[in-house]
């Protein structure tokens, strides 16, 4: 199994390939870079592991939420790469590579994953750990940290950028239930491929066209729609 991953979606930009189990990635955090760095980066690790792309078996990518132009980079990347080389591609929830990352750390079952949206609004989602995997409860939202979904139960971690600029709003409206924070967990590509293996052995995943990223904020896709 040969599939590479790319994130350009909040302030960390990576690329990740994994071939057989093992990942190789490049990751830097650099805001509005991300269209200078992330092609190179592919290309370095293409060139490390002395493959090409068609020798690749799928692509994958963070589909937000995220920053509007950020996700954009790396849907239009997969997407050129799929409808040149004919490659299935994995949409990949960028809350769902957080909450993955955070639960490395010895002993957290539970996260509360939270990107700065801007507009004192965070893209939200809850995921509790099942055989090593985030799993989503409920649904991903854009909300006011002050109107997040309380969980059910003790002990969830937060992590993400989100817990960074609303830190004050979110612990208040959540109290005993967060055990502690990870402010600067970003996505990472490494991260993306690692859930997007089990994705595409389950359903093969989609063509370059339905390879869109997911915004959470309706009234920015709509405004992208009607330009």
């Amino acid at each position: 199994m040969k599939l590479l991953a790319l994130d350009t979606a909040t302030e960390a930009c990576s690329a990740a390939l994994y071939i057989d189990g093992e990942i190789s990635q490049r990751y830097q955090l650099a805001p509005r870079e991300h269209s200078n760095l992330i092609l190179q980066m592919l290309d370095d690790l293409l060139t490390e592991a002395s493959i090409t792309l068609p020798m690749l078996d799928a692509l994958a990518f963070g589909r937000g939420p995220g920053s509007f132009m950020g996700l954009r980079i790396a849907a239009g990347v997969v997407q050129g790469i799929s409808l040149a080389h004919e490659l299935p591609i994995v949409p990949v929830s960028t809350l769902a590579s957080i909450a993955h990352i955070q639960m490395q750390q010895p002993g957290v079952e539970k996260v509360l994953a939270a990107i700065d949206a801007r507009m004192h609004e965070v893209y939200w989602g809850a995921y509790t750990k099942h055989d090593g995997l985030p799993v989503l409860q409920a649904e991903e939202m854009v909300v006011p940290p002050d109107r997040v979904p309380i969980p059910e139960g003790s002990d969830w971690h937060g992590a993400g950028s989100g817990w960074s600029s609303y830190a004050d709003a979110l612990k208040q409206r959540l109290g005993a239930c967060i055990s502690d924070t990870q402010p600067a967990c970003f996505p990472s590509a490494a991260s993306i491929a690692t859930l997007a293996v089990p994705m595409f052995a389950q359903d093969g995943g989609v063509d370059a066209a339905q390879a869109i990223p997911v915004y959470l904020r309706d009234k920015v896709a709509k405004k992208a729609a009607s330009r």
